[in-house]
């Protein structure tokens, strides 16, 4: 029974109660301790544990799925949770080029107003005779008809360098069928359409241009009256117009029209 006790305090697997009490039996000094490395430990046995999909094995077409679920899944970390989310490259591309096509479409639709600016747009930003007269500005004075071709042809040109100048000088359009200007178609001198007059701050005449001629000279003009020079460069230059003789006079039911 000793040898049972000692090999239970030897770290054999004996009952609890009588290995406890042979051991104890014995006095202290005559035990002898041995080095922890010799003494042995039970061992536990090992479970298997399966995991939950076990009973079930995957075919081949759910595991494809699984996978692809997976990769389409968005992977997110506690960090990014109070984060806010980054712009999206394609879409920032997109509205860039959204941009720039409507910069182009609004450039391109300015552009296609100018070269198709009419007789009547002109006329509608004219400023009436006898304001241009008194607001100590230079003023160009046009004599035109809705039936002159070359007034037709050149409206666009003139519109273009009217917008540019209309700050610093006056420009105005008079019918020419219009009875209302016969004082002032004899004064210029009017024989043929379109005929363009400048007149300085004074309104004294420096000279004329009549007919279709290039678009420098109405602008060298232009840009002589609105620099204060003395003369303008071209001052008596006729080119192709339209006859007087085609003139279709009528009256204009609204005194205050300066068409």
């Amino acid at each position: 029974m000793a040898s049972v006790a000692s090999a239970r305090c030897y770290g054999l697997l004996l009952p609890p109660s009588f290995a406890e009490a042979r051991c104890c039996s014995r006095p202290s000094s005559s035990l002898r301790l041995r080095p922890r490395w010799g003494l042995r430990r039970p061992r536990t046995p090992l479970a298997c544990v399966a995991p939950p999909d076990s009973a079930e094995p995957q075919t081949d077409e759910q595991a494809v799925k699984a996978e692809s679920i997976q990769e389409e899944a968005p992977t997110s970390t506690p960090e990014d949770a109070g984060l806010p989310a980054l712009p999206n490259k394609d879409l920032n591309r997109r509205v860039a080029l959204l941009s720039t096509l409507g910069a182009v479409a609004l450039f391109a639709s300015q552009r296609l107003n100018l070269s198709e600016a009419s007789l009547k747009d002109l006329a509608s930003n004219s400023v009436p005779y006898e304001e241009a007269l008194s607001n100590g500005r230079p003023t160009v004075v046009e004599f035109y008809a809705d039936w002159c071709e070359v007034c037709r042809e050149l409206a666009p040109d003139i519109y273009k360098v009217e917008q540019q100048y209309k700050d610093r000088v006056n420009f105005v359009m008079l019918n020419f069928d219009n009875t209302k200007w016969e004082q002032e178609l004899d004064e210029f001198g009017v024989e043929g359409i379109p005929h363009f007059a400048f007149l300085d701050k004074e309104g004294n005449e420096e000279g004329n241009v009549v007919g279709r001629l290039p678009k420098q000279y109405f602008l060298d003009n232009v840009v002589a009256l609105a620099s204060g020079d003395p003369e303008i460069p071209h001052a008596r230059v006729v080119g192709q117009f339209s006859s007087a003789e085609s003139r279709k006079v009528h009256q204009v039911a609204d005194p205050r029209s300066h068409g």
